[in-house]
């Protein structure tokens, strides 16, 4: 499978950015989608995610401001992004596990988020 993730950029704070995530040659509506990030010097950690039934997760740190959803017909998943702050500044990963627990990952998209 392949994961290419999009929708990165410059934001200034308290500002919004909606990064979406296309997957091809996996059984995307079956699967559970994920967004993970990492800052700067800092290890990769859980944003958001999404189950084949629409079920979602959001981590304490962004709850309220961030959201997570999926177009089983595009086979994309997104993060609509509100309110963001300078410690949201981060690589953002696309994810999702295969049946055989083999996690594939996207090349990433840059968020900056200027004060």
């Amino acid at each position: 499978g392949a994961l290419v993730e999009s929708g990165g950029g410059l934001v200034q704070a308290g500002g919004s950015l909606n990064i979406s995530c296309v997957a091809s040659g996996i059984h995307f509506s079956g699967k559970t989608m994920a967004w993970y990030r990492q800052p700067p010097g800092n290890q990769r950690e859980l944003v958001a995610s999404i189950s084949s039934m629409g079920v979602t997760w959001i981590a304490p740190s962004v709850k309220g401001r961030f959201t997570i959803s999926r177009d089983n017909a595009k086979d994309t998943v997104y993060l609509q992004m509100n309110s963001l702050k300078y410690e949201d500044a981060a690589v953002y990963y696309c994810n999702v596990r295969s049946g055989y627990g083999v996690d594939y990952w996207g090349k990433g998209t840059l968020v900056t988020v200027s004060s």
